[in-house]
């Protein structure tokens, strides 16, 4: 039975995952965060815009990037089998071609900002072309998708501030091992395909100790911005917020401890509403400080 041919736009947005919100989701909610700690509070509309928007471009960018570094590796693997460039259904000059256009339309919105974040958006985009390439080269790359997604966290203090302080290098680190947490438990769904055609993942490096590690770096995540969080008093729905993200890490550990592919991908896909939760904690403080400085203007959140 043959089915017919499937137009452009389909395939572009199956390039780009549209259907599949988590991965740029995890993106979005430390950078949001970013965005709410450097502006003491709601950012603005138009900044809120220019980072969900880039976020989401960027992200859509670097999958145009990965599946065509990928594209033979992906041809042997169960999950990626059917990716339009692994099938030929898109080229590699048209992935490319809309990867770039995705990537000038989020440089377009970074330029409507400070000088400081169109500055730390270059090594950012560098960082997002090698990741797909770092698989090749080091034992634990997902350290490198990291590094490309936290960059989001650097550019909203450098749009907001005009400067990079000490406070988004911390919340930078914290999130690097959220990332390791979530990309080896993606790595996981994909550790026997992998270990046969010869790529490397923290999955596979890790070994029988993957679920140990991933446990610790959920813990690693979640204490390190609640340290480095801790100068700005954002008070108890902030610490609410982070012993509900600490009470989502067990339902990781149930999902992940067989090691099964859908119980690692269900884990991975449920992510984003841990990074939700930490986020929600950190925009609710600032609102009820704010509403508490408006009605109770003697209180200690008033002048």
């Amino acid at each position: 039975m043959s089915h017919a041919p499937r137009s452009r736009t389909s395939l572009y947005l199956d390039l780009i995952r549209w259907d599949r919100p988590a991965g740029w989701l995890v993106c979005l909610w430390p950078t949001l965060s970013a965005l709410w700690i450097a502006a003491d509070g709601f950012p603005g509309w138009h900044l809120l815009v220019v980072f969900v928007l880039g976020t989401f471009l960027m992200r859509s960018a670097g999958c145009c990037v990965n599946d065509v570094a990928d594209r033979e590796f992906d041809k042997h693997v169960k999950r990626t089998a059917h990716r339009p460039v692994t099938t030929g259904a898109v080229g590699v000059q048209e992935a490319l071609a809309v990867g770039a256009v995705l990537a000038l339309l989020a440089f377009g919105l970074v330029l409507s900002t400070r000088a400081a974040a169109i500055a730390w958006s270059v090594p950012a985009l560098l960082v997002a072309i090698a990741y797909p390439f770092a698989k090749r080269l080091i034992a634990m790359p997902q350290a490198v998708l990291g590094i490309a997604y936290n960059f989001g966290i650097v550019i909203a203090f450098a749009a907001v501030q005009g400067t990079v302080p000490a406070v988004a290098w911390w919340m930078w680190l914290g999130t690097l091992f959220w990332v390791l947490a979530y990309d080896t438990e993606y790595a996981m769904v994909d550790r026997d395909d992998d270990l046969r055609i010869g790529i490397r993942t923290s999955a596979i490096t890790l070994g029988r100790m993957d679920v140990a590690a991933i446990m610790v770096f959920y813990l690693l995540f979640l204490s390190i911005w609640l340290v480095a969080l801790e100068p700005y008093a954002l008070g108890a729905l902030f610490h609410m917020a982070i012993a509900a993200a600490l009470a989502q890490v067990p339902w990781h550990w149930r999902l992940i401890r067989e090691r099964t592919r859908a119980g690692c991908f269900a884990a991975f896909r449920v992510n984003h509403w841990l990074g939700c939760t930490v986020f929600a904690g950190i925009a609710g403080s600032h609102l009820l400080r704010a509403a508490l400085s408006k009605w109770l203007p003697l209180s200690p959140y008033g002048g």
